[in-house]
């Protein structure tokens, strides 16, 4: 299977742009400083050009690896990766795996599957660590709701882009 990387750098867009409406003052920015503790003052004078650009980064990394989840026909190939003659068409383990892409190489691939998973991914693997961290860090519960609440949305988008799309 090949890695597209296009679609993954767009996808990588996507928490951003997110970002920028639902940390809005309008939406739930208000909410979230409150939570967090902080205030409009303490936000100004930042270096937005390294925030957005690490944020780039490590929603980049994030997107190359929500592919692994949300498309199960990497797991063909990870099962299979160290047998010889993978990606010889007239060996058997060659021949088995252009069968089965053949078959089933479409198969789950819709921005509905997608989101459902990148959505079960906020819920199972972020929302716990972001709890963990709020509750060393003093946090109310409604802190890790608003952080979970933006990554369901933005990994639910990431998901059905890359699952579609890659």
């Amino acid at each position: 299977m090949d890695i597209n990387f296009l679609v993954i750098a767009l996808a990588a867009l996507i928490p951003l742009a997110v970002g920028m409406i639902y940390y809005n003052p309008k939406v739930l920015g208000n909410a979230w400083m409150t939570s967090a503790g902080l205030t409009e003052e303490q936000l100004k004078g930042a270096n937005m050009g390294l925030i957005f650009g690490l944020t780039y980064l490590f929603s980049f990394l994030i997107a190359f690896s929500m592919q692994f989840t949300v498309i199960h026909q990497f797991h063909m190939m990870s099962v299979l990766a160290d047998e010889p003659g993978l990606n010889d068409p007239t060996t058997a383990v060659g021949q088995y795996y252009a069968d089965f892409m053949a078959t089933y190489g479409n198969h789950f691939r819709t921005f509905k599957h997608g989101s459902f998973h990148g959505v079960l991914t906020s819920i199972f693997f972020i929302m716990p660590i972001i709890g963990i961290n709020a509750l060393f860090e003093r946090k109310k519960f409604k802190y890790t709701l608003i952080h979970t609440g933006y990554w369901a949305i933005s990994l639910g988008l990431i998901g059905g882009v890359i699952s579609a799309l890659a």
